[in-house]
């Protein structure tokens, strides 16, 4: 599976803790990425629609909030087993990272001194 995009995973990640209508959803973005990822409203309902049609998630409900329709959004299962999926592999990744920086910096390469000489041998 590739890595989904950033956007596509705090959209999701804001969504795993329930259902939620546009502006919720892009303030948790905010809140949860620590001011890292923000999104404005034209990329966050142009993902919402992408993410519907992947089937990742669904409307959920719509409800008049001070004379405003707010449409709320959920996960799907295939949109939680894609953030499973996703979260393992950051994880994994992760992972790697921390080892090799705990081996701390490998020695330098140095070629042989006949390949700096221009010689195979």
């Amino acid at each position: 599976m590739a890595t989904m995009t950033e956007s596509t995973f705090w959209i999701l990640t804001a969504l795993a803790a329930g259902r939620q209508h546009g502006y919720a959803i892009m303030r948790d973005v905010g809140r949860l990425s620590g001011g890292a990822a923000t999104l404005r409203a034209t990329t966050l309902y142009a993902a919402l629609e992408r993410l519907e049609r992947e089937q990742r998630i669904q409307k959920a409900g719509d409800e008049i909030v001070d004379g405003r329709a707010r449409r709320s959004y959920e996960l799907t299962p295939q949109g939680h087993h894609d953030l499973v999926a996703e979260t393992e592999a950051l994880a994994a990744r992760a992972q790697v990272a921390a080892t090799a920086l705990k081996r701390g910096p490998s020695p330098a390469v140095r070629p042989s001194p006949a390949l700096r000489l221009g010689r195979a041998w």
